[in-house]
């Protein structure tokens, strides 16, 4: 049923929208009996939260990952606290690993405002929407997690929300990445030893004219395939940070890891403006708050599972590989440069000019 109402969903979005906006999940609020150990009992009306005077409200988040994975976690947390809070008034419903549809398809839907995928988590995709948001993506543009701060909590951050919510989602928070590596089955040690090499990667036009630039041949495809694509050799490989490479298992079909540290990222806990704006200033408060302490919570488990993923993942039999960054950024940069729109370019150097580093 839910996929029936996600078709509908998409062809209403579609002829209201000029073909940009789609939905992606019914308008149902039961979640699938997967969810319900992981989503938890939901509080009741009347509970000993002091927000029970607020309306009833209940939200989707959809995220493309597992449940052991610091996102879901999140969800799951924001989830606690926001029922709590409110008394049971606002509910949210959960679904991972692509449940709802791919990470564009959920932005669509949440964009749509139509209940049906509310709250998402998104990066560079709005690209989509607003050329400016790709740069997110943009390889070697961040090169510590100090110059990530700066950024985020800078003029550039402002300005990067101001597009976010233009596009139609308000940004409750930035979740911090760790920084993407590159898998194989191969030694790799030079931007030489891609020539040829098949990697799947997001749909970012960024990401993709980086590994042309390098000599590789990449291949965009939704994370949810990525494993059984490995598995039947129609990519080579793959690049994303250590946390997805763990929770996807990655482990058991590539056996290195290419310390390219080629993109540290961050994706936004974004929110429907159409149906945040509708309500009330004390439930959008209760939203925020609940959201930024469970993305505080979020990075605080994030630093300690990235302590320890690097010899996790070598417990399982990967090897790390430590290359030289220097030809990889050399050759990324150039060719990202030459994709660039003006718009652009003009993000890139205010990001490059934040660095304290610098």
């Amino acid at each position: 049923m839910r996929k029936l109402k996600r078709l509908a969903a998409i062809g209403a979005a579609t002829v209201l929208a000029a073909g940009l906006l789609a939905g992606c999940g019914g308008g149902g609020s039961s979640a699938p009996e997967t969810q319900a150990a992981d989503n938890g009992d939901s509080a009741q009306g009347g509970g000993s939260g002091d927000g029970a005077g607020v309306e009833k409200i209940d939200l989707v988040f959809s995220h493309i990952n597992a449940e052991t994975h610091t996102w879901h976690k999140m969800a799951v947390k924001f989830k606690e606290l926001i029922e709590e809070k409110s008394g049971g008034n606002i509910t949210v419903t959960i679904y991972p690993n692509n449940q709802l549809g791919s990470e564009i398809e959920t932005v669509q839907s949440a964009i749509a405002g139509m209940g049906d995928c509310d709250i998402v988590l998104t990066g560079e995709s709005m690209q989509t929407y607003v050329e400016e948001l790709g740069i997110i993506g943009m390889p070697y543009a961040i090169t510590s997690d100090e110059h990530m701060e700066a950024v985020l909590n800078g003029d550039v951050g402002k300005e990067l929300d101001e597009l976010m919510l233009g596009a139609g989602l308000r940004n409750l928070g930035a979740i911090r990445r760790g920084p993407r590596n590159v898998t194989a089955n191969k030694e790799i040690h030079t931007p030489d030893d891609l020539q040829g090499f098949i990697i799947r990667t997001p749909e970012s036009s960024m990401t993709m004219a980086a590994f042309e630039a390098m000599g590789a041949k990449p291949t965009p495809m939704a994370f949810s395939e990525i494993f059984t694509s490995l598995q039947q050799g129609v990519i080579h490989g793959q690049e994303n940070p250590l946390a997805n490479i763990y929770d996807a298992s990655l482990f058991e079909v590539q056996d290195y890891v290419i310390e390219t540290e080629h993109l540290r990222a961050w994706v936004y806990m974004a929110i429907s403006e159409g149906r945040f704006s509708s309500f009330s200033p004390e439930a959008q408060a209760m939203i925020q708050e609940c959201a930024t302490e469970a993305i505080n919570y979020e990075h605080e488990l994030f630093l300690e599972e990235e302590a320890t993923l690097k010899s996790t993942l070598q417990e399982k039999g990967m090897t790390f590989i430590e290359v030289d960054q220097a030809p990889f950024k050399e050759k990324a940069v150039a060719g990202v440069l030459n994709v660039l729109t003006d718009k652009q370019k003009a993000i890139y150097e205010k990001i490059v000019a934040a660095d304290p580093q610098a």
